[in-house]
């Protein structure tokens, strides 16, 4: 099975969403390379005990495949969530 296509909706936005990858999973305590932040998923894989290798992973469920990704996104939708609640702070919530 291929990789998933994906596509922002803002042109050029990966640059800037794969970098923010990197730093949140940095701070999460992953050892990141900034120039394969995907590659973060192996090691977020072997933490979580789930066979995950490059290449062709068929046999892998969707439950274990899903707490991976889920691992990586939400410590991500967790640093926007509390980004966009400084930007509150900072202008002193008139917005």
């Amino acid at each position: 099975m291929s990789r998933r296509n994906r596509r922002y909706a803002v042109p050029g936005a990966e640059r800037g969403m794969q970098a923010f990858k990197a730093e949140v999973m940095r701070r999460e305590g992953y050892n990141v390379d900034p120039s394969r932040p995907d590659d973060v998923k192996y090691e977020v894989a072997k933490d979580l005990g789930v066979p995950l290798e490059p290449g062709n992973n068929g046999n892998l469920t969707t439950e274990s495949a899903g707490q991976i990704g889920g691992k990586i996104g939400g410590s991500m939708v967790r640093e926007m969530i509390r980004l966009a609640q400084q930007q509150m702070v900072d202008r002193g919530g008139n917005e």
